[in-house]
């Protein structure tokens, strides 16, 4: 208790200090965040807590008291757009507070620290508590930097999330860390060990989420498929944990779908695809973290699995689930890759025909084993942008070549959002395949079955075939 509030106890202003806190004027805070899922949850947690301390929410291009910055650094890229992002804040309100947080932070404080106009640099360990921080950083009593060792502590979501702005669908975070080091990533170090929440939390959580209206929720993490790992009690994995929450209660009328997010090859088990195959409210579709298709290069990177393993357990999927669809993340210019070891790889998402390739271009990470790597064996920077534009066009030719194989099809979709032509709306299948659908024909964030009309200029065109609040989804 501060020195303020124990004078007031004593005067007996205790209750008078409390109404003219009531009466004053929300303060007002601008969120923004880049990266991951986890990141976009996390700063929804951190918003509706802030919205309990008098702050109100607005978007982070107005003027606002302060500014939180929730950053990622899986590459240099997010590095320097966590910069901008702070910039651009100070610019709008040189007079604001300004907080960075995120994995950027975790990992180079000083950075974030030099950048004029920031106030505090507080790490991943605290980040959900940057309420509680709040008081004393307005009263500048706070060191500038906060990072702490996460071996030793890390924030976990232990609140309930009422609801996502701006968001069709919901997320829910699962797990944080990750305890597999490979050997070009730093986000194991920024995000600390694998540990999984509760699952009594996640399915209080999920139901919040689905009473609220969400028809979809998202299920993600740091290492998804290590969910339950950590526990020494509980035998539940991801697949138990996907068993409680398909047991949640719902509107019949629209059940609630879960999708996974990204998935190692190494926990694609015989279990969850089986569930998979036999759950219509399961998504057929999630993000493969692929990397690479060169056993040689996996190795290298020290993934989990080799090439071989990779293609029968997609295989296995696909048998059981053809119309299954896969996006992935895919890196290209690891050092040592020679073409020969790229065109296995991009040989590889052709025959995985994954649709919705998220190529990167290898990118230094101070700090990681294949930073150190002699220079001598790096792939130049042209090459790795050459393989990185010859993936994305790859990717592109099997985007479409799905899409003109779903042409006149009946899919459920999700409509979004009304596109810029606000005579469409933008929907997403289970297979999150996207299409357009005419605004006046459907009902955003609901369920509706349609039929796939047309392909025009790369874009799929849809009309209802049924209204939505069904009862027949996915059957």
């Amino acid at each position: 208790m501060s020195a303020i509030e124990v004078s007031l106890n004593q005067i007996g202003g205790r209750t008078n200090e409390r109404t003219r806190e009531s009466e004053a004027p929300l303060k007002r805070v601008g969120i923004t965040t880049l990266g991951c899922k986890v990141n976009t949850y996390e700063s929804e947690l951190i918003a509706e807590t802030l919205k309990t301390e008098r702050y109100e929410v607005v978007p982070a291009r107005e003027k606002a008291d302060l500014y939180l910055i929730n950053t990622c650094t899986v590459t240099r890229e997010a590095d320097r757009q966590a910069r901008q992002a702070v910039r651009r804040v100070v610019k709008t309100n040189p007079e604001a507070l300004v907080v960075v947080t995120g994995c950027y932070a975790q990992m180079d404080a000083s950075a974030c620290a030099q950048i004029p106009g920031v106030d505090l640099v507080l790490g991943n360990d605290q980040k959900l508590d940057v309420h509680k921080l709040l008081p004393a950083l307005e009263l500048g009593d706070l060191p500038k930097v906060m990072v702490g060792d996460l071996d030793q502590h890390i924030s976990l979501p232990t609140q309930i999330l009422t609801g996502f702005d701006a968001h069709t669908r919901a997320f829910v975070q699962i797990q944080q860390g990750c305890d597999q080091g490979c050997t070009f990533c730093i986000i194991h170090r920024a995000r600390g060990p694998s540990r999984s929440l509760p699952v009594s939390l996640l399915k209080r959580q999920v139901q919040r989420l689905v009473l609220n209206g969400y028809p979809e929720v998202v299920i993600c993490g740091v290492d998804l498929g290590s969910y339950g790992e950590d526990f020494q009690h509980d035998e539940i994995n991801l697949v138990g944990l996907l068993r409680e929450l398909l047991t949640l209660e719902h509107d019949e009328a629209n059940p609630f779908r879960i999708r996974l997010s990204s998935i190692d090859p190494d926990h694609i088990s015989d279990e969850l695809i089986d569930l998979l195959a036999s759950e219509p409210r399961l998504c057929n579709q999630f993000h493969l973290s692929l990397q690479s298709g060169n056993t040689l290069i996996l190795k290298r990177m020290k993934r989990r699995y080799d090439a071989d393993y990779v293609r029968e357990r997609i295989a296995t999927l696909r048998s059981k689930i053809p119309n299954f669809v896969l996006s992935a993340d895919v890196l290209v210019g690891f050092p040592t890759e020679t073409d020969k070891q790229y065109q296995d790889t991009e040989a590889m998402v052709r025959e995985l025909d994954i649709a919705y390739p998220h190529v990167f271009s290898y990118s230094e990470r101070e700090g990681t084993p294949a930073a150190k790597i002699p220079a001598a064996k790096s792939v130049p920077v042209a090459e790795r942008k050459a393989r990185n534009q010859r993936l994305r066009e790859v990717g592109k030719s099997l985007e479409l070549a799905l899409m003109q194989r779903k042409l006149g099809e009946l899919v459920w979709m999700l409509p979004e959002r009304i596109a810029s032509d606000e005579k469409l709306v933008i929907c997403r299948g289970e297979d999150y395949v996207p299409a357009f659908a005419p605004t006046d024909t459907v009902t955003l964030g609901r369920w509706q079955q349609f039929e796939l009309l047309k392909l025009e200029a790369g874009h799929l065109y849809a009309k209802p075939v049924a209204p939505a609040n069904t009862d027949a989804l996915g059957q």
